[in-house]
């Protein structure tokens, strides 16, 4: 039996609801921003030498970077198993779930104990810690982005996932704002038990996005639709292939994000001689600055198109990497400022409206499983693109055009691959096969 296309009536029990989903997505991404931007930022300064000591301060940081990358390898298998249960039970229970997950981790990471006392034992729980938050984070942007797009009203699905993307702002924001909090403490005090100040503050957002997310219903879309497919991820595999591909490729714009807060911080402080503090209140500004702007951009995206905001700004930040980089690598704070707010600026465009964009690529039957292993197989690439970059830096970052090829190339890949994805600010949930036999295709 087929059901009648749902629209968005703008009654008040649905606006009430598209709200409460709105914001349930805000926290979620917010608590996952955080813990991402905690682990990152640690990597960058504390890391190497509280659980890699023994391989000295180069190596030790770049071990703790790799680790950092290792948890997107276990993003796609947290991809599919939160993608069957969003798809075939319901978004809600695999949020839930993933960002318990998530939050648990990340204080289990507050509480390790570091080389010096368990020797080895350490930074093998460090990655069990890591493999942990990468598997649940595999679910959390992809389902939230599922769930407040369908509860969206139309017309203006981009303005509304785009409060996932603001939730990763606002949690890289508190991510800084905690490790700020304590880098200025005695360097002995530091390592010894200020560095899990601010990890172990994330059980408490974890109950407050735990709470909120448990209130929100599921979308009429999703509920309206046929019988869910039986296994997504083959359904995605078998019918879907090329979107995955193309949104694992536009899925490398964040690795602009990733030379913004992780690769910069490092090369800033360690080559540059810019004090932590100081680039720190440097990520601050950027990231208020993409909280500023990125409903802007999404707002953009709903009147004239996905796609020539996603292009445009990815451009514009390929370019950018060349500025960057030397700014980095000469340790001149202004412009650093500078280039670090010119990268922001562009970067929150492409990360605004590819919330809506990617999830647009599939039908609701398979929405949540086809976004989160497209957008999850991208970030593996993503992960280790820190380490990439810092090994292709050389002496004293003598080799810095190197790395920006690099972060430049990721962002070419990704403006390609949007590119040729179709447009879908114009079409409405059922074009984008909203029910079963509506397939969402990609127009190349």
């Amino acid at each position: 039996m087929k059901h009648a296309p749902v629209r968005n009536a703008p009654t008040t029990p649905r606006r009430t609801m598209a709200r409460r989903a709105t914001f349930s997505a805000l926290l979620g991404s917010t608590v996952e921003y955080y813990d991402f931007t905690l682990y990152a930022t640690a990597a960058a300064l504390f890391l190497g030498e509280i659980f890699f000591k023994p391989l000295g301060p180069a190596a030790g940081t770049l071990a703790s970077f790799v680790t950092f990358g290792l948890a997107f390898v276990a993003r796609p298998v947290g991809a599919v198993v939160f993608g069957h249960v969003g798809d075939r039970i319901g978004r809600r229970p695999a949020l839930v779930w993933a960002v318990t997950l998530m939050g648990i981790s990340t204080f289990g990471i507050g509480v390790l104990p570091g080389y010096a006392s368990v020797g080895m034992a350490a930074p093998v729980l460090l990655v069990i810690m890591r493999l942990l938050q990468g598997f649940s984070v595999g679910a959390e942007q992809a389902g939230s982005n599922a769930l407040t797009l369908e509860h969206a009203p139309g017309g203006q699905r981009a303005r509304f996932a785009a409060w996932t993307m603001q939730g990763t702002a606002l949690g890289t924001l508190f991510g800084k704002l905690a490790f700020i909090a304590v880098v200025g403490m005695p360097h002995d005090m530091l390592m010894a038990w200020g560095w899990r100040i601010p990890f172990l503050a994330a059980g408490p957002l974890l109950l407050v996005a735990v709470w909120i997310r448990a209130r929100v219903e599921e979308a009429p879309e999703f509920v309206a639709a046929d019988r869910p497919a039986r296994v997504p991820v083959a359904e995605v595999v078998r019918s879907h292939w090329l979107a995955v591909v193309l949104v694992a490729g536009g899925t490398l714009l964040m690795a602009g994000g990733a030379a913004l807060n992780v690769f910069g911080l490092n090369v800033a402080t360690k080559i540059g001689g810019v004090p932590e503090r100081t680039f720190l209140w440097v990520l601050v500004g950027a990231t208020v600055l993409e909280l500023i702007l990125q409903p802007l951009w999404a707002r953009l995206a709903d009147r004239i198109g996905r796609r020539p905001v996603l292009v445009g700004t990815l451009v514009v930040e390929a370019g950018l990497f060349f500025v960057y980089l030397p700014a980095l690598v000469s340790g001149r704070t202004l412009g650093i400022g500078v280039t670090a707010l010119a990268m922001a600026a562009a970067w929150s465009g492409a990360n605004a409206v590819s919330a809506s964009f990617f999830a647009e690529q599939f039908p609701t039957r398979v929405r949540f499983t086809g976004t989160a292993l497209g957008s999850q197989l991208g970030m593996i690439l993503v992960g280790f693109s820190p380490a990439i970059m810092m090994g292709n830096l050389g002496e004293g970052g003598a080799t810095w055009q190197h790395s920006a090829l690099f972060g430049a190339g990721c962002m070419v890949v990704a403006a390609v691959s949007c590119l040729v994805s179709r447009e879908t600010a114009k079409l409405s949930l059922a074009d984008l096969g909203g029910r079963r036999g509506e397939g969402a295709s990609v127009q190349v």
